[in-house]
């Protein structure tokens, strides 16, 4: 490693250590997470518990479940009509999360608007 190299990596490792000072960008872009995060967090659970109780409904319909005991509820013979109704009960789990979704992300659009905007302001004045 020549001398270069060796003074690249020191302050590339003394970098990691220095306190950074945050600007108006650093805290523009934590605000806009804020506002994205717990909607994005809510589609995707939301999202994907109702791919699995549609996914659960289609398998009680298709007799891929066999009959018995599961987690203390007892699957018997004849399963379509509750499968049917689990995968219906999915399928409009699925349908409402977007709209869920953008009534959440706009929700919280309208609540930190004023500041986004002033810090942007500020930032493209510069």
């Amino acid at each position: 490693m020549n001398q270069n190299d060796q003074r690249f990596m020191a302050q590339k490792i003394r970098a990691q250590y220095m306190e950074k000072e945050n600007t108006k960008l650093d805290e523009l872009r934590a605000l806009d997470a804020k506002v994205k995060k717990p909607a994005n967090v809510f589609g995707y659970v939301f999202g994907t518990i109702g791919a699995l109780v549609m996914g659960s409904g289609m398998s009680l319909c298709m007799d891929v479940i066999e009959p018995g005991t599961y987690f203390g509820i007892t699957i018997g013979e004849n399963m379509i009509v509750p499968g049917i109704i689990l995968g219906l009960m999915g399928m409009f789990m699925a349908a409402v999360n977007y709209p869920l979704y953008k009534g959440i992300l706009n929700r919280r659009r309208k609540k930190y608007a004023p500041r986004i905007l002033e810090l942007s302001e500020k930032l493209m004045r510069e």
